[in-house]
């Protein structure tokens, strides 16, 4: 959940209506969350520090696990609570009758992306006091996220089908951005200070196949809308390009060189959420696994610094002892820097409920997952002894004077570990230093500014 009171306004016009805004789930969510913010900024509505002291609240749903719709419905609870005046929208949006039975006073319900729907319903329920003022947001437009960061949103939806996802119903079919609309905003970001690019979708390494990969004129040459040709423009502009969400299609081998080049970070965050043929095949996951270790293999060949990040699911529809005793033989062998894991919960609407596959028990489910995490963390460990003695570069997170908390080349934000650091000179937030690495728990690093 992202609070998003500290994006409040400037000036002091009690006369501005207030919104109160509430932002739930992935980091794609958070930049829908971004784009409403910044129309309401656009035409003047403030952005309230609480419920209780606004004019309409908005709630950005997640709704693609159970617990999410839950945490979802609890925030909607809240908001009717101490205000009673609440728009939802967001993923949940896409299916409102179970928000409408819970809550059937909701002022509306829009499904995800509907930034125009969403504006609609704020007008109506509290119009703008004055004409727009586009002048009082900035030309990146207003980020819910630290100044030094930003998520850059290359498309909308998925083609692929896995069985336990609803992602495709909820958000629709890959629907790519133009080339030169993502290079625009990834300039005006680092113009107004972002020293990290978060590229995200719902698929990265599909990007441009809906558009048949068509080029644009970026700085007086064509740039394709492809995935390795927007790595490469997005190397060019000296920040941190971090890539998230990439299936591994036969292209990922071309943007590896890229890594080894320095020109984006050393870091790929692949959803793999399995090894066993049987699981995968079940789940009807893209780029199935066949030669996965070997690729892995080639990658760190070409790029030693490579760092991978992934997510698992255990207790999936008929897995059996033998195939998560796979997993973690194959985990053991990958060696991944960085792993997160689910157990598998149904959702409604995704066809794994209809495949006629056993259940896994609860408490089956439960043991799988503690072995798993135990099993990684050795692994997270042994990796992270590794840098110890070493000198990394850091990009500083929170400061709170000559002590620090920030991330290196191979930590994403809030999903992966990070590097506690002590300096003799005061540090700021957003600012990148070198670090010597004293030593090494299972998931951080803490070291001293050299």
């Amino acid at each position: 959940m992202t609070d998003t009171s500290p994006a409040a306004t400037t000036g002091d016009d009690a006369r501005s209506p207030k919104i109160s805004f509430v932002s739930l789930g992935c980091p794609k969510a958070l930049v829908d969350s971004e784009r409403i913010v910044t129309h309401l900024r656009s035409e003047g509505y403030e952005i309230a520090r609480r419920h209780d002291g606004a004019d309409v609240v908005i709630i950005n749903t997640c709704g693609f696990l159970d617990s999410a719709k839950a945490e979802s419905l609890q925030a909607i609870g809240t908001a009717m609570k101490e205000n009673g005046r609440v728009i939802v929208t967001g993923c949940m949006g896409a299916e409102p009758e179970q928000i409408r039975e819970s809550f059937p006073n909701v002022l509306a319900i829009t499904g995800p992306q509907a930034y125009e729907s969403v504006m609609a319903a704020v007008h109506e329920a509290v119009p703008p006091k004055h004409d727009p003022f586009v002048d009082l947001v900035p030309p990146q437009g207003v980020k819910l996220t630290p100044r030094h960061y930003a998520y850059l949103k290359i498309s909308e939806g998925c083609n692929n089908r896995c069985t336990f996802c609803i992602i495709p119903k909820l958000r629709g079919d890959l629907v790519s951005r133009p080339v030169v609309d993502v290079l625009r905003e990834a300039e005006r970001l680092v113009k107004a200070g972002v020293r990290e690019l978060l590229v995200i979708s719902q698929d990265t390494s599909a990007y441009g196949v809906d558009l048949k990969y068509q080029s644009g004129m970026w700085k007086d040459r064509e740039v394709r809308a492809k995935f390795l040709d927007l790595s490469e423009a997005l190397g060019e502009f000296g920040v941190w390009v971090r890539m998230h969400y990439v299936y591994p299609y036969p292209h990922v081998d071309d943007v590896i060189p890229l890594m080894a080049d320095g020109r984006i970070l050393p870091y790929l965050d692949i959803p793999f959420q399995h090894a066993a043929p049987s699981v995968l095949k079940a789940m009807r996951r893209p780029a199935h696994q066949e030669k996965t270790l070997e690729r892995i293999r080639k990658w760190r060949e070409i790029c030693p610094d490579l760092a991978i990040r992934s997510t698992f699911i255990v207790g999936f529809p008929g897995e059996t002892d033998a195939d998560f005793e796979e997993l973690l033989a194959f985990m053991t062998e990958a060696k991944l820097e960085r792993v997160g894991c689910f157990k598998y919960e149904p959702v409604d609407g995704a066809t794994a409920n209809d495949l006629g596959l056993p259940a896994v028990p609860d408490d089956v489910k439960e043991r799988r997952w503690h072995r798993f995490m135990a099993h990684q963390q050795a692994i997270s460990a042994k990796l992270l002894q590794r840098r110890v003695g070493k000198r990394i570069q850091v990009l500083v997170d929170d400061s709170a004077g000559t002590a620090a908390k920030g991330r290196s080349q191979w930590d994403a934000p809030e999903i992966d570990g990070a590097v506690h650091l002590t300096s003799r000179r005061p540090i700021r937030a957003g600012e990148f230093v070198t670090v010597k690495i004293d030593r090494a728990d299972a998931y951080d690093l803490h070291g001293t500014v050299a």
